[in-house]
Formats: C-alpha cells, structure tokens, sequence
C-alpha cells in the first residue's frame, strides 16, 4: 500500500507510537503495531503484518531494531516489496524500503524516531514529516499528529488521501489501567483523513486526559451561575440561575457529566475543567 507513516518512542514519558496515512482504506487495521515498554512497528508496502507481532516478539526478547528487521526480511521471499519503520523503548530506530517498493520511496531515521513512505511524490514528505517531528513540542501524539500533517503538506501519497491513524501506548494507559493502549484512534474513509484524525485527538483528550493546573478554574458562584444556564439551555437544570453550590446543582453537573462521558472531570476540590466548560457551551449553542 502507498503509505507514509512515522514511528517514534517518548523515552521519558515512557510512551510509543505510530501514526499513518493512505491511499487505502482502513489503513489502522494494518500498519500500526505497538507494545509498552517494547517498541513501534510501522509494516507497509505490500504489508507483511507478521512483522507486526514478530517484530514486537524478537524486540521483547532483547535484540535492536536493526537485527529485528534483518531477522524478518531475510526469512521474507517479498522482502523486496516491504517497507518497515521500528523504534524500541530505548529510542533506537532502524527503517528497511525494499527495492521494488514503488516510487517514491525511502525512509529517513533519527533519534528515537523513523520516518518513511511509498507511492510518495517525493523525498520531501519524508524529510518535511522529520523536520516536524524534530521541530514541534508536545506530547508524542501531538508530534506524530504535527509530522503527519507536514508530510501531506508536503504532497504526501502521490494518489491522494483516505485513512489515516494514531497508536499511542504506555503501560497502564489504557480505558481504565487495564491495557497500554493509550490512543487508539482511525478513520477509515475519510477525503481529509488527517484533519478528522486531529478532531478525534482532540476529542479523546477532553474525554480522556487529566486536566493540567492551566485546565482548572474556581467554582465559584459566577462559574456557577454560568453553569446553571448551561444546564438548563441542555435540560439538566430547572432550578434558579443564582450561583449556589448546592446538592441540587451538583446532581445535575454530575449526570450531564455521566450522560456526556465525562465523569472523569467530575472533582472534589471545587474547580472546573475549563474544557467541559467549552464544551458545554458549544453543546448550548447547538442546541438553540
């Protein structure tokens, strides 16, 4: 499959990701591979999605990126044809592009991170989507969101847009502490598949991210008051706009915040998330 794709390990925040864009439908359920405390593979190109599992199999056991994938296109009678981008919790990276991969093709490796594609329309996606990534700060998922966006940008896919997907893990990152799977995120069919997969982000932090100290804001009776209305605009208020920390308005907060999904930002210190607030209030304004 014509894809370009980065993969990129966070050593510090103990995370590691993937993310991709195609010509190609559904392109998450095939490229993107990633374990905590393991590494990120990105399979593409004819995808051979053993070394997917493989990969993360032989890193586990000890061996570098660049053993890993001499390992797994030496066994491959169409190693020709593959193109693989992998980086280990350790931040080393190692990229493979086979020779009958279809041009453009090539990959560019740095620290902690490998970028790569084919079908491209040129050497400059790939170096466009480094630069970002070495350039943008923030978290991993925002760099690899910035670094795909740089290599569209850029021109990206020679055949144009349609799937595109974010992989984060950590260990524990997952709904509930259960799983790594942090960020988990694909749009299959889409004419602007990275904007989409950008508004899915950003939706995924409001619902899942914990507020920084900039996210908190006082509940005091102007927010509260605030807050009434909103309520009421979406039909989990009847009472008085006046401003008072009751039980009564705390009930209503808090199943407007279970029916929204957002009971995670329910807190006991008396300050407000001011992205529900935002949300809120667009939810308010649609309703009208």
């Amino acid at each position: 499959m014509g894809t370009f794709s980065v993969v990129a390990c966070d050593p510090q925040a103990e995370e590691l990701g993937v993310a991709v864009q195609s010509k190609f439908l559904a392109v998450g359920a095939v490229v993107p591979w990633a374990k905590a405390k393991v590494g990120a593979i990105a399979t593409q190109s004819y995808s051979n999605t053993a070394y997917g599992p493989e990969g993360l199999k032989l890193l586990a056991e000890g061996l570098s990126p660049e053993d890993v994938l001499d390992r797994l296109t030496s066994a491959d009678p169409e190693r020709a044809l593959r193109q693989v981008g992998m980086v280990d919790a350790h931040g080393r990276a190692a990229a493979f592009t086979g020779e009958r991969c279809l041009p453009w093709a090539g990959h560019l490796v740095g620290e902690s991170f490998s970028c790569q594609g084919n079908i491209l329309v040129s050497q400059a996606v790939v170096e466009a989507m480094a630069e970002s990534f070495i350039k943008v700060s923030g978290s991993l998922a925002e760099r690899l969101l910035a670094a795909l966006e740089a290599g569209q940008a850029a021109g990206g896919d020679r055949r144009g847009q349609q799937s595109a997907a974010l992989l984060v893990v950590r260990e524990g990152g997952g709904y509930g502490g259960r799983n790594d799977r942090y960020i988990d995120l694909r749009v299959d069919d889409h004419p602007r598949p990275i904007e989409e997969l950008k508004r899915l982000f950003e939706l995924h932090q409001l619902y899942f991210a914990p507020a920084g100290p900039a996210d908190l804001i006082p509940l005091d009776e102007t927010l509260v008051s605030t807050l009434q209305g909103l309520l009421g605009k979406l039909g989990y208020w009847q009472g008085e706009v006046d401003g008072g920390l009751t039980p009564e308005f705390k009930q209503a907060l808090s199943l407007f915040c279970h029916m929204e999904n957002l009971e995670e930002h329910l807190r006991e210190d008396n300050k407000f998330d001011v992205r529900v607030l935002r949300y809120m209030e667009a939810l308010a304004k649609k309703a009208r």
